[in-house]
């Protein structure tokens, strides 16, 4: 799912990329164990390849057994009131275009009809219909973002399209509720991948103006309820001390979302930079709570870098299954830190891409404890000192909105957690060393690398109407089972 393009993520429903059937989930392992394993929430993994129904990509293909949320991820477009989201420079660019060839074309009509200009009507006549082409072509997808992406799901049932933001919420909280109380006698996986907190920040009227800090404030606080109801329901059912619980988030705050003054992206406190930057520890450093009564002792602080890849070799490991034996795994099951068996993170080496471009390294030295961190690759912020990308909308992995490093700068974490002083070999004697034993670790770790199919190549990439999913007959995809049901 890395991208070597400017487009990090998948851009619709409607397109062919996604998560490759051959992968293997730990949702897939658990199932065969026995669990009765579900999603509740958000997918952005993709939904068909070939055919509207082929569902190659869905969660169901994935080892859930049940589906309740978006196939896709949030959107400005969804609720409709801020700038689109999805692609907006390049929108701008295709709405410029068109309006040039309608220019174009009222220019020469009128330079026609006043015999200012000897042109054929014919001429005009097909620079009319290209134009028109042209803006069907891009407008029929982006003008109808809202009814392509924001839809709701139930397996393979679309449930609502476009989806009703209002009623999300307590309908996600209720799914998640029902599939634990279903299954409170055999063993289960429950995946909730909360739509809080990304824009456009859906928060309910009971929450809006509770925080201190604006509607992101507010939001987060609607999260927290709710995974407090979540926990209610665990506790209520008995199942506290047999249930173990891990709350993570994907990436960093998102620096540059914001609506005047107003910061809609959250905040990174010391670390610098955010959501979309590949190396900088505010774009990845994130919460890693876990929850395990009875087992695990409360209040307890582990200061190791862990990742969120070793969550599949934990939750494998808990079901008492097996990781493939077919593939390189990069992440350790964190159960030996969490009950104390280990006192340091199994990761010597963590590695932070960009889509597929590596752009930093961090060594978690064993013999010293040190936390180094060589970058080879950093975003240019737009204003210089803004500490973001503000004029791109999000940083780029590459081409003229990256430096690049040689030799890689280089920050001791353990001394300079917000990387606001980079060492040289003039100011750390180690200088030379780590970034010699930090080369050799990339190149060992690009030896393990395989080439897969592209999932976010171009043509993977654009919209296609014949896989776009749809509740009705296409195009006139409109449906709210929900309200018809209740």
């Amino acid at each position: 799912m890395a991208s070597s393009t400017q487009q990090q993520v998948l851009f619709w429903n409607g397109g062919s990329g996604g998560l490759p059937p051959n992968e293997s989930t730990f949702a897939g392992i658990l199932y065969q164990q026995g669990y009765s394993t579900a999603l509740i929430g958000k997918w952005h993994m993709g939904v068909n390849c070939k055919t509207r129904h082929d569902h190659c990509h869905h969660p169901l293909n994935h080892g859930f057994a049940y589906f309740y949320g978006m196939p896709f991820t949030l959107l400005n477009e969804c609720q409709g009131t801020d700038d689109p989201e999805l692609a907006k420079s390049l929108q701008d660019a295709y709405w410029f275009y068109t309006q040039m060839i309608i220019f174009a074309v009222f220019t020469l009509v009128i330079g026609k009809l006043a015999n200012l200009f000897p042109v054929k009507w014919k001429i005009i006549i097909c620079l009319a219909i290209c134009g028109l082409l042209h803006f069907i072509s891009w407008f029929s997808s982006y003008g109808f973002t809202k009814y392509w992406n924001c839809i709701l799901m139930r397996n393979h049932d679309i449930t609502e399209q476009p989806m009703n933001l209002q009623k999300t919420t307590s309908n996600l909280l209720k799914e998640a509720i029902t599939f634990i109380e279903r299954n409170k006698h055999r063993p289960f996986l429950l995946f909730v991948s909360l739509l809080h907190v990304h824009t456009p920040l859906i928060t309910t009227e009971k929450f809006q103006g509770r925080s201190r800090h604006g509607l992101y404030g507010d939001n987060v606080e609607e999260m927290d309820w709710m995974v407090g109801r979540f926990l209610d329901v665990i506790d209520k059912e008995g199942l506290k001390n047999t249930t173990f619980i891990y709350f993570a988030s994907d990436h960093g705050g998102f620096l540059e979302a914001h609506r005047g003054n107003s910061q809609l992206g959250g905040w990174n406190g010391i670390y610098k930079g955010g959501k979309g930057m590949g190396g900088w520890e505010g774009g990845i450093r994130v919460p890693g709570i876990v929850r395990w009564p009875g087992v695990l002792p409360a209040g307890t602080v582990i200061d190791e870098p862990t990742s969120l890849m070793d969550i599949y070799p934990t939750v494998v490991q808990l079901a008492g299954g097996a990781v493939p034996q077919d593939r390189v795994v990069d992440g350790h099951t964190l159960l030996p830190l969490l009950q104390g068996t280990e006192q340091h993170s199994r990761h010597e080496f963590l590695f932070h891409y960009c889509g597929v471009f590596l752009h930093a390294v961090r060594w978690h030295q064993k013999d010293s404890g040190t936390v180094w961190k060589a970058h080879y690759a950093t975003p240019v912020f737009q204003p210089e000192a803004s500490g973001a990308c503000f004029r791109r909308g999000i940083c780029p992995c590459f081409g003229d909105g990256v430096t690049h490093h040689d030799p890689p700068m280089l920050f001791n974490l353990s001394q300079d957690p917000s990387e606001a002083n980079p060492l040289s070999a003039d100011t750390e004697p180690l200088f030379d060393t780590v970034v010699r034993r930090i080369r050799r670790a990339v190149e060992e770790h690009r030896k393990t690398l395989t080439p897969v199919p592209q999932q976010l190549s171009p043509y993977n990439n654009i919209w296609k109407p014949w896989l776009q999913p749809c509740c009705g007959t296409f195009p006139f995809c409109w449906c709210h089972e929900e309200n018809n049901k209740a």
